[in-house]
């Protein structure tokens, strides 16, 4: 199940800047574990699919989790041998701009064991570097 925004005014987006660090969203707020990006990157739909998988997975529909991240950034590509020109291309996909210190996905109800090795499972299916952190402190 692929996440994409519902509707968009304007389908086809500028690159823009993926410099400086996470000014919202990089502390715990609503469960009590979290993982936290230390890389940036253009996180694809595919990769926050196969984490929140592997996150409800492991926790066997204990607890709850939380999603912080959506991809609501498109992306463009030209077919392969095509010549310069002819305008912007299609839509090819959907990311989220992940920047060093936003938390991705966070988790609660479960123990601290059960949702670091949750995490750790996750971060494997994940492009970036990324830590294990708690709501009061690491």
């Amino acid at each position: 199940m692929a996440t994409i925004p519902a509707r968009v005014k304007y389908r086809k987006m500028h690159r823009g800047s993926r410099k400086g660090i996470a000014r919202r969203g990089h502390t715990v707020a609503f469960g009590e574990y979290g993982l936290q990006a230390l890389d940036r990157c253009w996180m694809t739909t595919g990769q926050i699919e196969a984490a929140r998988v592997t996150i409800s997975r492991h926790m066997k529909r204990r607890g709850k989790m939380w999603i912080r991240i959506f991809p609501q950034k498109s992306y463009t590509k030209k077919p392969l041998e095509t010549r310069m020109g002819k305008g912007k291309a299609g839509v090819e996909g959907w990311v989220a701009v992940v920047r060093p210190a936003n938390v991705l996905f966070e988790v609660d109800g479960i123990s601290e064991t059960i949702a670091k090795e949750s995490m750790r499972l996750a971060a494997a299916k994940l492009p970036i570097r990324t830590r294990f952190i708690k709501r009061h402190g690491f």
